[in-house]
């Protein structure tokens, strides 16, 4: 052979590679199938499920197209809720009635689904995701249902079921504006609280990042703290109403706080800060008691103490009761505060290891600015009701105490 030719293998069979040829998707058989299964067995969820246990139908790739079929009745054509062509069976959540004892086995047989696959979990998500976005295709009646199939899930704990990704994407503007948010989860409230707390629906509301303002499910024209309280009440929602303006009420403390805050750390004038804690008080109706107890809070924050010179601590307290006496006399305006603002120094000193031994000089200083009346501090001392450290304060106010019925005796 000339050194120049190409060797060749003469009577060789050259091997292809096989490729794997992915089998054309067909949801419509798939749900058919599912559909039949139904059908056969007259809707019995118990059945249904021992069929479709024993099939060989491929959940893995048609998991959507599975739970349509349990919602729906049938397969829905792409990006929306509508029934597509194809058999459908009248036993799905939609076509029962809008009652719990009616939609409670829809849970379970899909409860029982999910722990044999339990990959199906994300499909459930999608689909539900997909129903509660197009809540505006849906009757009223099925709107129902899908309120109670979504709450008796979260009920019973439907395989983890994740709250974030099945409940935020009610918070579509269109949806919000036309009422159905409000309508549906007001619904979705009444049967969850039927057999849980208030705390765990409100454990609920925060994994799904909803909990902070319940105003974002009203439409923009009703969306007042009056208008929450207003509705729920009337749905009979008591305890979500009282937690509600809960949460308003710490809110609106917060942003006082932080108002006060800053007006110290800016040193404003005393008569500024006095008109901005009656505008407080004014729009959020803040009792008169949380108001001294911030007033107090926030003066005491604002020093900057010593971590080990007690003298300087000491010296400090008392320029600041000094200074913002006024502000504190504005507030303290009856015998029942000034007690309720003792009690509020007593837990103070109490809790702060810094501050045990200054309970006697900030109430004798409090006394020399008109902050507190004698027959206040005579009560507190004979009567007082708070525990905390009551018995060594009491020792250490002895002779103030003293000097205060002897002065009275004199007089």
């Amino acid at each position: 052979m000339s050194s120049k030719e190409k060797p060749t293998l003469g009577g060789t069979r050259i091997k292809t590679r096989k490729r794997n040829i992915a089998a054309p998707l067909d949801p419509a058989a798939f749900a058919d199938a599912v559909v039949q299964i139904y059908l056969d067995n007259a809707g019995d969820l118990e059945l249904v499920a021992k069929n479709l246990e024993s099939s060989d139908l491929n959940f893995s790739r048609y998991g959507d197209t599975f739970f349509e079929v349990v919602f729906i009745g049938g397969r829905t054509q792409p990006g929306t809720v509508k029934l597509d062509e194809g058999e459908r069976h009248p036993y799905s959540v939609i076509e029962c009635e809008p009652k719990r004892e009616a939609v409670l086995p829809s849970v379970m047989y899909v409860q029982k689904i999910l722990r044999r696959r339990p990959f199906l979990i994300k499909n459930l998500e999608n689909v539900m995701r997909k129903m509660l976005q197009s809540l505006e295709l849906f009757e009223e009646n099925e709107r129902i249902k899908l309120s109670i199939f979504t709450a008796l899930a979260f009920s019973q704990k439907l395989s983890g079921l994740p709250p974030e990704t099945v409940l935020q994407p009610l918070l579509k503007d269109n949806l919000v504006a036309k009422g159905l948010v409000l309508s549906f989860i007001t619904d979705f409230f009444k049967e969850y609280l039927i057999d849980n707390s208030i705390d765990d629906l409100i454990s609920i509301l925060k994994r799904g990042k909803m909990e902070d303002d319940l105003l974002e499910f009203f439409p923009s024209t009703k969306r007042t703290p009056e208008a929450v309280s207003e509705h729920f009440t009337k749905a009979g929602l008591l305890p979500l109403v009282e937690y509600n303006d809960k949460k308003i009420f710490e809110v609106r403390l917060k942003e006082m706080k932080s108002t006060l805050t800053t007006q110290l750390a800016e040193e404003v004038a005393i008569s500024e800060v006095i008109e901005t804690v009656k505008q407080h008080v004014k729009d959020a109706k803040l009792p008169d008691i949380e108001v001294v107890q911030i007033l107090w809070d926030v003066l005491m924050d604002a020093i900057q103490w010593s971590g080990k010179n007690q003298q300087q601590n000491a010296n400090s307290a008392l320029r600041q009761v000094k200074k913002w006496a006024e502000l504190l006399n504005t507030f303290c305006t009856t015998g029942k505060l000034e007690l309720e603002l003792m009690y509020k120094v007593q837990v103070q000193c109490y809790e702060d290891a810094k501050l045990m031994k200054l309970f006697p000089e900030i109430v004798r200083s409090l006394y020399d600015q008109d902050v507190l009346a004698e027959d206040t501090i005579l009560h507190w001392f004979r009567k007082g009701t708070n525990l905390k450290g009551r018995q060594n304060f009491v020792k250490s106010l002895e002779p103030f105490v003293k000097w205060l019925e002897e002065a009275e005796e004199e007089e």
